[in-house]
């Protein structure tokens, strides 16, 4: 018996599928360009072919982060616990009327993300309703949930099922997200102990920082990002390049937070400008050419 042709409304059934998971992408797209110039032109120097998901997967991350960092007049447990709900059955159904739900269990499903790089995330989200400041337990655990599980779900994005791959890289990208972090904190010391009442250097008191607390955290931060090069040194084709360039962001603005004093710190928000991201792009793209990365 020949095989009948898909009907008329059977493809446009599947056009307009199409549409609704292309404008969800869309979306998340759009919230990352909004939130972040340096991720977003890390990701426009990856391959293509990897676009749509890891802004599937930023737009996912950032949207649970504005719930407990910035919807301070509204239940954010109570927001970020239905999140959380529609998240795993957004992933176990296939679909989410939530846009971002949408492109992130796209993304999850179609890489087999697993489950624990989720729960980890979400738990570092939960954490900051509550913790005002961390020991080193705790600090290692968010530092794991909020950065390095990101890391390892872009990983599973550019590895594109090659589990070997994966795992020898594993390392060094939780190094890579570690360093992210942590520069992160460096930079954002005063807003988030006056806006948010946080201070997550475990030890590291907000009121005494100095010069030799400053000194510990940028060592521990060096050892980050050098274990995280030899990872992205062996990345894959169409991923190194795009990963480099926000490793490059990073380091030129953690190297201006070394150069400030701790007074520096928690006086004003260091930047890069964007003329010096336009910069370094252009020049990570020199070292691209010549297989210098």
């Amino acid at each position: 018996m020949t095989a009948q042709p898909p009907s008329v409304s059977a493809l446009e059934s599947f056009d307009h599928m199409r549409l609704y998971e292309d404008t969800c992408f869309d979306c998340s797209k759009l919230i990352t360009q909004n939130y972040s110039t340096s991720f977003s032109m890390g990701i426009r120097s990856l391959d293509k072919r990897f676009h749509a998901a890891i802004y599937g997967i930023y737009g996912y991350v950032r949207f649970a982060d504005e719930i407990v960092d910035t919807f301070h007049k509204y239940p954010k447990r109570k927001l970020l616990e239905r999140f959380k709900k529609e998240t795993y059955v957004a992933i176990e159904e296939g679909i989410s009327l939530n846009p971002v739900l949408q492109s992130f269990q796209q993304v999850v499903r179609q890489y087999n993300i697993e489950r624990e790089l989720i729960d980890a995330f979400l738990w570092s989200m939960e954490m900051d309703l509550d913790d005002n400041s961390y020991d080193q337990s705790l600090y290692d655990t968010y530092i794991y949930g909020s950065a390095e599980v990101v890391g390892l779900m872009c990983l599973r994005v550019f590895c594109e099922g090659d589990d070997a791959k994966y795992q020898k890289l594993l390392a060094p990208a939780r190094s890579l997200g570690s360093a992210f972090q942590k520069v992160n904190f460096l930079r954002d010391m005063r807003s988030d102990k006056l806006d948010r009442g946080r201070v997550y250097f475990p030890g590291v008191s907000y009121e005494r920082f100095d010069l030799q607390a400053k000194k510990a955290i940028e060592a521990d931060i060096q050892k980050d990002f050098d274990h995280a090069l030899e990872g992205i040194k062996n990345l894959p084709d169409g991923a190194r390049f795009g990963v480099y360039t926000a490793y490059r962001y990073y380091l030129e603005l953690f190297d201006k937070i070394r150069k400030s004093t701790p007074e520096g710190i928690l006086m004003d928000r260091i930047r890069v400008p964007n003329p010096t991201k336009v910069y370094l792009l252009m020049k990570s793209m020199v070292k691209q050419r010549f297989n210098l990365i």
